[in-house]
């Protein structure tokens, strides 16, 4: 008699933003998104993310590299963690959509505290804390 086993399918969350991931978005990825596993950029890739060119007239052939890594990677279902440049979010995101992957961005609460210095400056102070991750398109 043959054995069926059943196979089970890890949903992956691959992050292709500046930042690291704060253990409220980790916590949050695992819970409301299911993710089992979450897979960084390599150090070369963050580089070229982190450092997109302000003067391209066009950035599409420059984020080649990036669709390449995530087409070898990911499978239909997975997520995407999408943030940066907004023309750079806008074709990533896309190209996953295209691909059967969900793009999705950390939408955040932000506050701020202004202090007023004796020698007449401001200064601000900005936390931002992740509250939901938010699929592009929705």
């Amino acid at each position: 008699m043959r054995r069926l086993q059943e196979e089970v399918q890890i949903t992956t969350l691959f992050l292709i933003f500046n930042h690291s991931m704060t253990r409220l978005q980790e916590e949050d990825a695992r819970r409301s998104l299911g993710v089992g596993r979450i897979v960084d950029l390599p150090a070369d890739l963050k580089v070229l993310w982190q450092q997109i060119p302000p003067d391209l007239p066009g950035i599409f052939d420059y984020l080649a590299p990036l669709r390449e890594w995530l087409a070898n990677r990911a499978e239909e279902g997975d997520y995407v963690l999408v943030q940066g440049d907004f023309g750079a979010c806008f074709l990533m995101a896309k190209f996953a959509m295209e691909r059967g992957l969900v793009p999705v961005y950390s939408t955040t609460e932000r506050e701020a505290q202004e202090e007023h210095v004796a020698d007449g400056t401001v200064e601000l102070t900005h936390r931002f804390r992740h509250r939901i991750f938010r699929r592009y398109g929705e």
